[in-house]
């Protein structure tokens, strides 16, 4: 499947191989602007939108394998025979099942962001029903789903990042989520098929400070799937770290990345 991109040119000569971004669940390449803009420094950075989300096309299968199969074709697209890759939450479960179970010869370094090859107990199941339930026809404007989201997701910042997805248009108001397809997978999202292998290059687990996403557990299963790993830490970051502080998380991928 050929993902929507957006292409963040690099500043000054181009000469650094490029570097793909993944967003996680509910996510899209807008949401990555300003990371993605202080990693241009000779490089171009390429943010895709997931399949069912954002500006690229919808599949039934939302699989990680099919995400990896997405991913692969963004390299070969993008990447000019060699490139870095960086997936944050759903996006870094795609990466890896990319890098262990495809061996992609163009793949240089990769960057797991605040997420580990293993299957979580939570699930964002309310927040599909919610959008899902929102009878959208009879609604003109953004601020009019807000209060009606509101019960399934108390956190303003949470409804307002839901909200981001919500395109306007003559012919009303629309996601830009396969909302059905998201519901449908979820369980399988949340979980974590085992992947079988090993990849054997630089691979950088970035982590928040303040999430539970990439414990030590979750890390300890990392290790036999990518035996180079090396594992960084941003103080007091939540789950959505790039959001938080894209100044310091933009500083350690470029820092991994350009050694």
């Amino acid at each position: 499947m050929r993902l929507n991109a957006i292409v963040h040119e690099p500043e000054g000569a181009e000469t650094k191989p490029p570097l793909v971004i993944a967003h996680g669940l509910f996510g899209s390449a807008r949401n990555w602007g300003a990371v993605a803009k202080r990693l241009t420094d000779g490089r171009r950075v390429i943010a895709v939108d997931m399949r069912n989300h954002g500006d690229s096309p919808w599949s039934d299968d939302h699989s990680y394998p099919a995400m990896a199969d997405d991913l692969a074709e963004a390299l070969e697209t993008h990447g000019g025979g060699e490139a870095d890759l960086l997936g944050h939450s759903m996006g870094g479960k795609a990466c890896m099942t990319l890098a262990v179970t495809r061996q992609p010869a163009a793949l240089r370094r990769l960057v797991i962001a605040d997420i580990a090859p293993v299957a979580y107990r939570h699930s964002h199941l309310a927040y599909v029903e919610a959008m899902l339930a929102v009878d959208l026809g009879a609604l003109t404007r953004r601020s009019e789903v807000e209060p009606l989201i509101a019960e399934a997701v108390p956190e303003r910042s949470l409804r307002a990042f839901l909200l981001h997805s919500l395109a306007t248009g003559p012919e009303g108001l629309r996601w830009r989520l396969n909302l059905a397809a998201l519901r449908d997978w979820m369980s399988s999202m949340i979980g974590f098929e085992p992947l079988t292998g090993r990849w054997e290059g630089e691979t950088l687990f970035l982590r928040g400070g303040a999430s539970d996403y990439a414990d030590d557990e979750g890390l300890a299963a990392a290790k036999p799937l990518f035996p180079a790993m090396e594992v960084a830490t941003l103080p007091g970051a939540g789950h959505w770290l790039h959001a938080e502080q894209p100044v310091e998380f933009a500083a350690a991928v470029a820092v991994f990345l350009d050694r």
